[in-house]
């Protein structure tokens, strides 16, 4: 490694130039990475929705209605005039009303009323629209353009629009104080006014290069585009400060900074690198997900975290070595205080903490696999946004209401007919559009003109539109989603399609729940081996993913006792990257209370270890806590938010664990520690081996 170094070292403009036509390159290809706000098109594809929606794709021109758009205060007439205005706008590929189902030139009085008020009621007219994938934004602004801001438009579509167009600029607003706070933080923290530039600039040139080289995925998901580059930027801060600190030691036994720099990145390879490598490992445990949400933000923050790891013992060095002067000059004092008195303090409230932690492991892990889920995109934009307040206002005059759409094999009218009369039984079955519904089994189809029948009836199948009485999920939801596909197996047995928000949400449920597991032990299991092979020990690995995942599980009890429903997306990411992120707090740890022991008993090594490490551990830590709770303080997503939300709180907890729990852990364990590690050379005192 060291032959290597010197060459680094020794060619400092070569590397400039690379790094820097590499981050200019990042810049310019990260705005041709196109992002995708549709959580449902993360289901896998052989999900039996998704295969629905490709066949209904190739069948028909016309989608599932993914909108529903209220217009008050109108008459039969001036609805009709509105669906026509609504046909017109650019995105929207179908419009479904009364009209389409019932005979509107009949008295309205004389129709069958569950049908009527399931489009109008009140002088209220509801529609509900198709808007193509793709034009989501475009076809929103030209509805609301149409009916006005004193009308409601709701659906998946609207809250994709919304999504797009929102969460752009909520994330520069998080960045923008993000960098601020780590800034302010790392003036705190170092002793030098260069060293947070430097250090900023470093996680810089990786987070834009990792943006760019983005690319290679084709697009990423909204949850990649907004948290990734914060998630980077709190996870890899700590590389570049401890390569600096670990020089500026070097340097005062080796005057030459060349040859400084090349012991400080021998030196600091090594916890770098297992720091780094368990956190990629965590991330890159996502990847093993069905829903491929999951691998999408595991593959871009793996590379992430890769990229600046590169970053740090390729690029740092050379910028360190370039502004080594300056960085004397612009010396400060430690605007931080000793933390000897918080070391003595953590000594003597260990062991009752100890205690409160593992009455509390049980408890937690039950508490925290017993939370209430959302599966979709339903809930994401809550009461106090235009979207949840739309939302509201056509629920409470036209209640909840979903489109199902069934596909059928073509050519048998009687079993259709049968098919139908069945499905209007299930008493959540408002009403359906079909070819034997609208128009009857009785009348040939050539009678019909193109246009009614290409949306009915395609070359292979007859489509059935189902406008159920649901929420877009839910425990009834998924019950009636089972109900309909089991009517539909029994007309025809495994040769239909059944799609719809609900149908989706049932897929991701079903999708996700098998994830929670397999993730999480691939996860565990990976960072334990990584423990278990750098640490050379059996017992510290358990230690410490103990600890880590302890902290997790308390993080999702709190929502369970709150009585808060939990967006399953965000409690599948969270396990994964607080254990990634945070599981460095604790190794860190662990290897300087190692360090310690040569020297000092247990009570001093752990009072020197706390006193050390403290300031280390709360730079990175808070700054990912503040860097969450930003994002769940500022984000309308509901599933960014909560994502933000348990991002911080996780932070925070297993910081809690790192600096009062696992102090005491160590100090009881630390004969265990010494008879089941390689190579230990702990002081033992003669008081200390008769207590053992």
């Amino acid at each position: 490694m060291k032959r290597f170094y010197r060459a680094l070292v020794n060619h400092p403009k070569t590397i400039l130039a690379v790094f820097l036509l590499l981050t200019v390159a990042g810049g310019l290809l990260s705005g041709f990475v196109n992002v995708n706000y549709d959580v449902a098109d993360y289901l896998p594809e052989n999900s039996p929705s998704t295969i629905a929606l490709h066949v209904m794709e190739q069948e028909f021109d016309g989608g599932i209605p993914n909108a529903r758009v209220m217009v008050k205060n109108v008459t039969v007439p001036e609805a009709l005039d509105y669906k026509a205005r609504l046909e017109d706008c650019a995105g929207v590929t179908n419009v479904t009303w009364l009209d389409d189902v019932a005979d509107i030139l009949q008295p309205l009085e004389t129709l069958d009323q569950d049908t009527v008020e399931t489009y109008y009621q009140k002088n209220a007219a509801l529609y509900s629209v198709t808007i193509a994938d793709g034009m989501q934004v475009e076809a929103v602004d030209a509805i609301r353009g149409v009916i006005g801001d004193e009308n409601a438009l709701s659906g998946d579509a609207v809250s994709t629009a919304v999504a797009t167009t929102g969460t752009v600029k909520e994330v520069q607003v998080i960045t923008v104080i993000a960098v601020l706070f780590v800034l302010a933080v790392l003036i705190l923290t170092t002793t030098s006014w260069l060293e947070p530039i430097l250090v900023l600039l470093g996680v810089g040139v990786a987070v834009v290069i990792n943006a760019g080289s983005n690319l290679i995925f084709g697009e990423i998901s909204f949850v990649t585009n907004a948290a990734g580059p914060v998630l980077q930027l709190a996870v890899s801060l700590d590389y570049s400060v401890f390569l600096i600190h670990r020089f500026e030691e070097c340097l005062k036994d080796c005057p030459d900074p060349k040859e400084a720099m090349v012991e400080a990145l021998c030196k600091s390879t090594g916890s770098i690198l297992s720091s780094g490598l368990t956190t990629v490992i965590g991330f890159f445990a996502l990847i093993f997900m069905q829903f491929r949400l999951g691998s999408d933000l595991g593959l871009a923050l793996a590379k992430g975290i890769a990229i600046s790891l590169v970053t740090v013992f390729m690029f740092m060095p050379v910028v360190i070595l370039a502004c080594q002067k300056w960085l004397a000059r612009l010396k400060h004092r430690s605007f931080l205080p000793s933390f000897r008195k918080f070391g003595t303090f953590v000594s003597r409230v260990m062991f009752p903490l100890v205690c409160v932690f593992v009455v509390m492991i049980v408890p937690s892990y039950l508490a925290s696999n017993r939370n209430d889920f959302y599966y979709s995109a339903a809930h994401i934009y809550g009461a106090n946004t235009q979207l949840g307040q739309d939302t509201q206002s056509i629920e409470e005059l036209f209640g909840k209401s979903d489109t199902y759409v069934a596909l059928v094999p073509r050519g048998d009218l009687k079993t259709e007919q049968a098919l139908s009369n069945e499905l209007q039984t299930i008493p959540e079955v408002k009403s359906i559009l079909s070819y034997v519904d609208t128009v009857g089994a009785e009348i040939p189809m050539e009678y019909l003109d193109k246009g009614t029948l290409s949306q009915l009836e395609s070359p292979n199948y007859s489509r059935l539109v189902l406008t159920v009485d649901a929420e877009l999920e839910g425990e009834k939801t998924f019950e009636l989603v089972e109900k309909v596909r089991s009517t539909l197996q029994e007309f025809y047995p495994d040769s239909y399609y059944l799609a719809g928000s609900g149908v989706t949400s049932y897929d991701l449920m079903d999708t996700v729940t098998e994830d929670n597991a397999k993730v999480n032990l691939i996860a565990i299991g990976a960072v334990f081996l990584v423990l278990l092979l750098t640490m050379r020990s059996v017992s510290l690995p358990v230690v410490l993913v103990l600890g880590i995942e302890t902290a997790i599980w308390i993080n999702f009890a709190a929502p369970y006792f709150q009585g808060m429903t939990v967006f399953y997306i965000s409690y599948l990411i969270v396990s994964s990257v607080q254990l990634g992120a945070t599981v460095d707090y604790a190794i860190l740890f662990t290897e300087r209370y190692q360090e310690f022991r040569e020297t000092q008993s247990k009570k001093d090594a752990v009072v020197t270890t706390v006193s050390v490490v403290t300031p280390s551990v709360i730079t990175s830590g808070s700054v990912l806590a503040v860097v969450g709770l930003l994002m769940h303080a500022l984000s309308t997503h509901g599933i960014l938010s909560q994502l933000g939300l348990f991002i911080g709180v996780g932070s925070l907890l297993s910081l809690t664990v790192v600096l009062f729990v696992l102090p005491g852990l160590l100090y009881l364990l630390d004969g265990l520690i010494q008879r089941t590690t390689l190579h230990t050379n702990f002081l033992n005192l003669p008081k200390e081996a008769k207590q053992k």
